[in-house]
């Protein structure tokens, strides 16, 4: 079980991209590292998962909680999947949609999207 976390700043936007597979054992890295962007000040914060091949119910819960995290210090997050989305065979997709949590977040297609505050979400 292999993940990765690399940061950059991009304008405002702290980018956190993700890399490999977001389960139980490696989901903590990744709060943590949301964590400590906004213990930084960063309050606009973009989860890029389009490397992310494997996701299950704790990195969701990680996902969550970020999203929760962000809102309660007035930022923003959002979250990169690829574009395909559903039909194309993102795994992470497919599992915020199945647990009907894909709502709530604001997804993009890629990072550069993301960070373009003139870019519209991808429908859920």
């Amino acid at each position: 079980m292999t993940l990765s976390v690399e940061e950059a700043a991009q304008g405002r936007w702290t980018v956190l991209q993700v890399t490999g597979e977001l389960d139980l054992v490696t989901s903590p890295d990744v709060r943590r590292r949301v964590h400590d962007a906004v213990a930084e000040g960063h309050r606009e914060v973009v989860v890029d998962l389009s490397d992310v091949y494997f996701c299950d119910s704790s990195g969701v819960g990680v996902l969550i909680a970020a999203r929760r995290l962000l809102r309660s210090c007035q930022g923003s997050l959002r979250i990169v999947l690829p574009a395909g989305g559903m039909t194309d065979g993102s795994h992470v997709n497919r599992v915020l949609t199945a647990l009907g949590v894909r709502r709530l977040f604001e997804v993009f297609p890629d990072a550069e999207s993301a960070i373009d505050d003139e870019a519209e979400p991808l429908s859920a």
